[in-house]
């Protein structure tokens, strides 16, 4: 049942994805739940399941507000903070229900345009980001070389330059992503090193 022309389910709508915004920035993706968002609207859970019965389209919705937390403000040293941010999104994915927003996003998209339109928005983001990153990390001087162009990526491996933004946040994110949500493993910390490694060797 179309419910938008009624004032009550709009209001009810709009402080679920207030207090989902506010659980997402204060305890990360896997604080969207539908009982923590219930609690924080200060409405019943049948309510939150009966706007968004997935949680996980939940949280792509208000992700899609509040904008993506990961791989936000790079730091020097680019090494540290790459490190210190992938293990923040392999502990996040190893949740069941921030692996089903990952798996959400890859199958959705292939037939939903607005599912399409947010993966294609979060991977543009996270791509923005890790180059902000690595050209803050060549212009510190940490990288021994510039970062390849749009459509010409340098591998880095032995030459001090470091990948295209596009081939670092395969590198970075990809692996982390098979190994949780696909395989269903834990991230050790010397598998986050290899990566690092990769894109800034």
């Amino acid at each position: 049942m179309d419910d938008s022309s009624d004032p009550r389910a709009t209001r009810s709508r709009q402080a679920i994805l207030s207090a989902a915004r506010e659980l997402l920035l204060d305890q990360g993706p896997a604080g969207v739940t539908h009982q923590r968002v219930a609690q924080q609207a200060g409405v019943g859970r049948a309510t939150v399941y009966r706007h968004w019965p997935q949680a996980e389209q939940l949280l792509l919705d208000v992700m899609d507000l509040a904008g993506l937390p990961f791989f936000a403000e790079p730091r020097v040293p680019l090494r540290a903070w790459f490190r210190r941010r992938l293990r923040e999104l392999a502990d996040e994915l190893a949740m069941p229900e921030v692996a089903a927003v990952a798996l959400t996003l890859m199958q959705g998209a292939v037939w939903d345009e607005q599912i399409a339109r947010q993966r294609d928005q979060f991977v543009r983001t996270l791509t923005e980001r890790i180059a902000a990153g690595l050209a803050l990390a060549t212009r510190s001087g940490e990288t021994g070389g510039e970062t390849g162009g749009e459509g010409g990526s340098t591998t880095g491996s032995g030459t001090g330059s470091t990948p295209d933004p596009h081939d670092a946040a395969a590198m970075l994110v990809g692996p982390i992503l098979y190994r949780t949500a696909l395989q269903g493993g834990s991230v050790p910390d010397a598998f986050i090193d290899r990566l690092v490694d990769q894109v800034l060797p």
